[in-house]
C-alpha cells in the first residue's frame, strides 16, 4: 500500500458532508459544525506539509476535526461534552497510532492537560470493558468507530430503534460510572 497523498482541491466536495454531519452530531448547532469543519480546512491546510500519507486523506480530515472539536468543548468547559469527545478521541487507536498526534495542531494543551486526558481515556476504557459485552459492542462501534446505524443493523442483525435503546443504555451506564470514577 503506496502512501496517501493530499489534494485540498477536492476537500470541499469530497468531504465537507461528512465532516459537518459528524460534527452536528457532537456539537448539534449548525452554524458551530460549519465553523468547525472551515477550521479543520484551515488547519489542513496549514499542517499539510505535516502529513505523513500513513492514512488516508479523509482519516487525517477526521483527526483535526475531533482535535477542533475538543478545543471547542474545552473552551465551553462542558463536563458532558468533555467526556463525549474525549471517549471519540481516545479509543481510535484502531485507526492507527498515528491518529492526531500527526495531525500537527501546535494549539496543544501543556503536559497536565496530556495527562488528564490519558488518565480519562483509562477511566472510559475501564468503564466500557465493565458493561454487558453486546453494549460494548455496539457503544464501540457506533460511538467510537463512526459506523453507520444501518451496517450495524445489518451486522448485529438488530432492529435500529434496539441499537438506540442499547446505546441509550451504554452512554447512561458509562456517565454513571465515569461520575463515580473521574468526575
Amino acid at each position: 500500500m503506496g502512501k496517501e497523498k493530499l489534494d485540498p482541491s477536492k476537500w470541499v466536495d469530497s468531504y465537507a458532508d461528512y465532516l459537518y454531519n459528524y460534527t452536528l452530531s457532537k456539537v448539534s448547532d449548525q452554524v458551530l459544525a460549519e465553523d468547525l469543519v472551515q477550521e479543520t480546512f484551515l488547519a489542513g491546510l496549514k499542517s499539510a506539509s505535516g502529513f505523513k500519507g500513513d492514512a488516508s486523506e479523509r482519516t487525517w480530515l477526521i483527526s483535526i476535526l475531533k482535535r477542533k472539536i475538543i478545543d471547542h468543548y474545552r473552551r465551553s468547559n462542558s463536563r458532558k461534552g468533555k467526556a463525549e469527545v474525549k471517549i471519540n478521541y481516545h479509543n481510535n487507536e484502531q485507526e492507527g497510532d498515528w491518529l492526531e498526534e500527526r495531525a500537527a495542531d501546535h494549539r496543544r494543551g501543556n503536559i497536565e492537560d496530556e495527562m488528564q486526558n490519558e488518565e480519562l481515556g483509562m477511566a472510559i476504557e475501564e468503564c466500557i470493558s465493565k458493561l454487558p459485552e453486546k453494549q460494548a459492542l455496539i457503544f464501540r462501534m457506533k460511538t467510537i468507530e463512526g459506523m453507520q446505524t444501518e451496517d450495524i443493523c445489518k451486522e448485529l442483525n438488530i432492529t435500529p430503534s434496539n441499537l438506540w435503546v442499547i446505546i441509550h443504555r451504554a452512554r447512561t451506564a458509562l456517565m454513571s460510572c465515569l461520575e463515580k470514577n473521574w468526575f
